[in-house]
């Protein structure tokens, strides 16, 4: 039998940033955006800074942090893999690792059958 792939996973440079805002800020969540202000970037908060949705889905955890996403969202990333990755450049807006000079990104690739 296949062995189970995570619906979300995060390089490491995700997870060394991960440990800096949970050291700054306490336990942080993530909800993948769906476009607004932020584009589709993964936002980062706070635990309890972010109001959850009955509806949203809980894809697993990175770092310790869990993470979410709409409905809809998952309508669309249902068969994929999220890879949550760091850039250069200015966190979302709202997003906890803004300032730092970097930001979070989503990657992705097809889970295997």
């Amino acid at each position: 039998m296949p062995e189970t792939q995570e619906k979300v996973v995060a390089t490491q440079a995700a997870l060394d940033l991960i440990n800096r805002l949970r050291a700054a800020h306490g336990e942080i969540m993530f909800h993948q955006s769906g476009g607004c202000c932020d584009g589709s970037s993964p936002m980062c908060f706070g635990v309890g800074d972010y109001l959850l949705s009955p509806d949203d889905i809980e894809l697993g955890a990175i770092g310790e942090a869990k993470f979410y996403m709409s409905p809809s969202q998952y309508e669309y990333w249902k068969h994929m893999q999220l890879i949550i990755d760091v850039i250069p450049g200015m966190g979302g807006m709202f997003s906890l690792e803004n300032g730092s000079g970097q930001r979070f990104l989503t990657r992705s690739k097809m889970l295997e059958s």
